[in-house]
């Protein structure tokens, strides 16, 4: 083989690469939901998380929340029944709008990665993610934006 097979033989893997990482990604389900701000929080129905498939219920790990109200979307996650954390979907190095794939968060601009948890993967960002109290009440979680 020479060299210029080589490389259209390497472009096209590539190309084969991406385009079935981003076919996968746009198979999983996220689910965006509005929410309602009641004084100073955002309240979110517990029932959002739940997802029924072939009469069997489960548990999204995450949810994005995107309401009016705020300039940039949250990420709430779910790590237990009674353990979620919501993250602020604006970057940290120049205020980017993130990107939820699964457990990593991803900023477009510049390349940084998040955890699910809001801490700092790989940069340019250095900072965490702005993490908000989240509490349970009666079926429902309140997220406060203060």
């Amino acid at each position: 083989m020479d060299r210029r097979d080589f490389m259209r033989s390497c472009g096209y893997a590539c190309l084969s690469g991406i385009a079935v990482t981003t076919i996968l990604q746009s198979c999983a389900t996220t689910k965006i939901v509005s929410g309602s701000i009641d004084q100073s929080e955002l309240v979110i129905d517990l029932a959002d998380f739940e997802q029924v498939k072939k009469k069997q219920s489960s548990f999204r790990n995450y949810l994005i929340v995107r309401n009016d109200s705020l300039q940039f979307p949250l990420a709430i996650y779910r790590f237990s029944d009674t353990e979620y954390t919501a993250l602020y979907l604006k970057c940290t190095h120049q205020g980017a709008e993130l990107q939820v794939f699964g457990d990593k968060i991803q900023c477009p601009a510049h390349g940084s990665e998040f955890s699910n948890r809001g801490v700092v993967e790989s940069g340019p960002a250095t900072e965490k993610l702005r993490e908000f109290a989240v509490r349970i009440d009666n079926k429902q979680l309140k997220i406060s934006l203060v």
